[in-house]
């Protein structure tokens, strides 16, 4: 089973059982929570009979099953079936870092070789931020400003980097950096590349996200970069949340693990966004 597996099967199986299966033994159960999660991100909404009816399984199962991703946030049980998540709550700051981290790790690997050595940038608040901080540590001579205190610790192991913390007010969660005195810090700069996450990506093209003070550092960002790449991984396609951060046009590139839905990749071209989708060849444009 692969890192990602297992990671997720860590994540939406934790340590509960289901009627007459072992998760940790049977890889079927955890490819079905995952075809789950795939199923309701594409629709919405999916009863528990039909679910049980698409897996041949029994209801029970399915119940169970959605118990455990509800649990950890990755979805919301209704009356009789699984919804998408709250609009205007995220998932946890440690079910985020785990849920796709290979996706994200690819992602921020493919971001990196779009940054030149001694270049500038700010890097916001988010999981798939801290991966590009990781894959940065084979560049020179960067100077980077962030409200992201995790991505901070990882930049400042480099000797030749430059790195800035906004002030602001700290969250517990997530070690991220917000607040009137962190938009301040960062309006004082003009920087070369702005790398931003977000919670959700709309049909219109519309970046969504669930804190208002956390958009606002996002809207500043990309207000003081001179180039914004998006970070998203496939997950954000399609989900909702509260928050409107700008629209799809206000980007230079977007990456992620895997390609959009057609009508995506035509909005992103009728926009002039580049495309990059991890381990691909080419840019998508």
């Amino acid at each position: 089973m692969s890192t990602t597996n297992n990671l997720l099967d860590h994540l939406i199986n934790g340590s509960s059982r289901l009627e007459n299966e072992n998760p940790d033994r049977n890889p079927s159960a955890l490819q079905r929570k995952k075809e789950i999660l795939e199923l309701v991100r594409s629709q919405g909404f999916f009863s528990i009979e039909a679910l049980a009816k698409y897996f041949s399984v029994t209801s029970q199962t399915i119940r169970r099953d959605v118990n455990d991703l509800t649990k950890t946030g990755l979805l919301r049980r209704y009356h009789g079936g699984a919804g998408l998540p709250s609009s205007v709550e995220n998932v946890a700051y440690q079910a985020r870092k785990m849920f796709c981290s290979s996706a994200k790790i690819r992602i921020a690997r493919t971001l990196a070789k779009h940054i030149p050595d001694e270049a500038s940038l700010f890097i916001d608040i988010g999981t798939t931020a801290e991966e590009v901080a990781k894959a940065l540590c084979d560049h020179k001579g960067l100077r980077i400003i962030t409200n992201n205190l995790n991505a901070a610790c990882i930049l400042s192991e480099k000797s030749d980097f430059e790195v800035f913390v906004t002030g602001g007010v700290v969250r517990s969660g997530d070690r991220g950096v917000t607040g009137e005195a962190t938009i301040d810090f960062i309006k004082q700069f003009n920087v070369d590349f702005g790398v931003i996450s977000i919670s959700g990506i709309d049909t219109e093209g519309t970046l969504l996200d669930f804190d208002y003070s956390e958009v606002q550092v996002g809207q500043a960002i990309i207000a003081r970069s001179r180039k914004v790449f998006l970070v998203a991984d496939h997950t954000k396609f399609g989900r909702d949340a509260m928050v409107r951060i700008c629209n799809i046009s206000d980007l230079d590139a977007l990456f992620t693990d895997r390609a959009p839905s057609q009508a995506m990749i035509q909005l992103l071209a009728s926009e002039n966004v580049e495309l990059f989708v991890a381990d691909a060849e080419v840019a998508m444009i």
